[in-house]
């Protein structure tokens, strides 16, 4: 059997540990590798027009299968445009390995053409980041790199000069055993009991879960009922949490809705599950907080805990559940669920009048109608900003839906990247990006991905021709808004010429039409929906509580509109509720 040089043991490692594609874009410092994946089956190489694209597709893949995602970058400024992409992977806790392709060895440290440090540059968003600068550093090298990822939930970076890249390796690979999956933590007995005598204790508590609830909403619901507990959610909980819950008071933060903020902060014990929550204007000082979290760095930096427990949500409860005393008296429960709804009934009715009628036409409606249009398994990827809202508030989760977007990184342009990650790993499953023009705009080149590829990705774009949620920011502020204006082709005709089915909706009765027409399309479409800039109600008033960033009180938040088929789930709940 032929020697293997560095690139194909490195391929090999990859494949073994069950990658099986590597997203990015060709350059001559990527070549071996690029050939050696080229002349192995089982792992393709996935051609973007940006590496941003790559680092995106890769950490929406990883979320998807939970499994390790690949991505890959030449030289210089090649691998330098991962890097944003890398943060919101690495902040999502999405297994990604990136390889940064590097210019040869003798000449780094010299001022090289295209010569930057990639082991350096990408420590801030990774678990590891090292540089192999010799053959024999393989395949240990790499091995540790998967084991930080997968192990550590986020990125890894791996920097190989293209000469050691083409270079012999010192001996076959050999069958090593590789981590491919995290365990899960059980927090120890003293904590579990300390828990519990708190919850005894407290006659009113609130659950506020996270993305750690993941796997873990029979239990979560298994623990609201024993304890007579509201449910309120982050946005990255929403997906996991929200449905089958006839203890949902909604979601706390900007985007907040219902009864969430007021449950959180009426109660005696706050309890923090799997949530990471960045808003800490949104979280009570003056009741009790414990916090359960898999990340033992992430416990109270938020807020002041009385109780910080270690371990993964669901095995958590599951020794948790048992230890506590049964609650009896509903009153508090009953008093949030009354307020979630009577909170969405005064919302709802912002967008439903005349929507039919309204144009331009309300984006809340366009995200009403795509929700009742997808499928009941869709992934849904989202831009950020006002995209975020649509979705937080108008996106029936399910079990089987997954919502992805940029929600801890916060970064413009991600849904199309993530629609194509999330697309790959199962071509058949339906993929819509809640595209913003903004955002599309900004790495509008990848369309033509979905076209070389022939990935059936449906993209609902919100051209509103505006930096909505910056413009927003702008008005709380107390600025006019400057800048925030964008001059839009006709993307439909973009897409079409591009060889995508493409669609432009400007009046309301034309998009149930279209967008039922989109999403039958066999190949990729675009439905370029022309919705109105001014959909956003202000306060009258501006208090100067408003102006610092996020840190919005519930009762002045600035974003007053509807809340979709969730007033629906709210009045649910409320029939539910024992009669006297």
């Amino acid at each position: 059997m032929a020697k293997q040089n560095v690139a194909e043991q490195f391929v090999d490692i990859l494949h073994r540990a069950g990658v099986r594609r590597m997203y990015g874009v060709v350059g001559d410092s990527l070549n071996p590798v690029v050939d050696a994946i080229r002349r192995t089956k089982g792992i393709d190489w996935v051609q973007v027009r940006h590496e941003e694209t790559a680092a995106f597709a890769a950490g929406a893949e990883a979320q998807i299968t939970g499994s390790l995602a690949v991505c890959a970058g030449s030289c210089g400024p090649g691998n330098l445009h991962l890097i944003n992409g890398l943060y919101d992977a690495h902040r999502s806790m999405a297994p990604v390995l990136a390889l940064a392709s590097h210019i040869p060895s003798s000449e780094i440290g010299l001022g090289f053409f295209q010569e930057t440090h990639p082991d350096r540059l990408f420590q801030d968003c990774s678990h590891y980041s090292e540089m192999i600068s010799n053959p024999k550093q393989m395949p240990r090298l790499l091995q540790t790199a998967i084991q930080h990822a997968i192990g550590q939930s986020g990125v890894s970076v791996v920097t190989l000069p293209g000469d050691i890249a083409d270079q012999p390796a010192p001996d076959k690979s050999p069958e090593s055993a590789l981590v491919t999956s995290r365990p899960t933590v059980r927090p120890g007995d003293t904590e579990i009991d300390k828990l519990a005598a708190m919850i005894d204790e407290a006659d009113r508590v609130t659950l506020f879960c996270g993305s750690g609830t993941a796997g873990a909403h029979a239990e979560v619901m298994e623990f609201a009922e024993k304890i007579k507990s509201p449910v309120g959610h982050a946005l990255r909980g929403k997906e996991w949490i929200q449905y089958d819950n006839p203890y949902d008071v909604g979601m706390s933060g900007l985007l907040g809705y219902g009864a969430a903020y007021e449950a959180t902060h009426e109660c005696d014990l706050l309890i923090l599950l799997g949530t990471d929550f960045p808003y800490n204007a949104f979280l009570p000082d003056d009741v009790k907080i414990a916090q359960v979290d898999v990340r033992p760095e992430r416990l109270g930096r938020r807020s002041k805990l009385d109780l910080a427990v270690w371990g993964d949500v669901r095995e958590t409860l599951r020794c948790l559940t048992p230890r506590v005393t049964p609650k009896t008296n509903r009153k508090f429960l009953d008093k949030m669920l009354k307020k979630h709804a009577d909170a969405l009934e005064g919302v709802i009715k912002a967008y439903t009048r005349k929507v039919e009628k309204h144009i331009p036409i309300h984006p809340e409606y366009v995200a009403s109608v795509v929700d009742e249009l997808a499928a009941d398994d869709a992934v849904f990827t989202v831009d950020t900003g006002m995209c975020n809202v649509w979705a937080a508030r108008y996106l029936s989760p399910n079990g089987k839906r997954r919502i992805i977007g940029s929600f801890s990184h916060g970064s413009m342009a991600n849904a199309l990247p993530q629609a194509i990650g999330a697309q790959f790993t199962d071509r058949g499953r339906q993929v819509v990006s809640m595209s913003g023009d903004g955002g599309f705009s900004m790495l509008m080149g990848d369309f033509l991905t979905l076209v070389q590829y022939d990935l059936p990705v449906k993209v609902v774009l919100f051209n509103n021709s505006s930096l909505g949620m910056v413009e927003l920011e702008m008005l709380v502020a107390g600025l006019p808004s400057f800048g925030t204006a964008n001059h839009n082709p006709d993307f439909a005709a973009v897409a079409r010429a591009a060889g995508a089915y493409g669609v432009r909706v400007e009046k309301p009765k034309q998009l149930v039409g279209a967008l039922k027409d989109a999403f039958a399309h066999k190949g990729p479409a675009l439905v370029d929906i022309v919705t109105d800039p001014n959909a956003l109600s202000i306060p009258p008033k501006i208090s100067s509580d408003m102006v610092t960033g996020f840190a919005l009180s519930a009762s002045k938040i600035v974003l007053d509109g509807g809340v979709g088929r969730m007033v629906q789930m709210a009045r649910s709940n409320l029939r539910n509720l024992p009669r006297p």
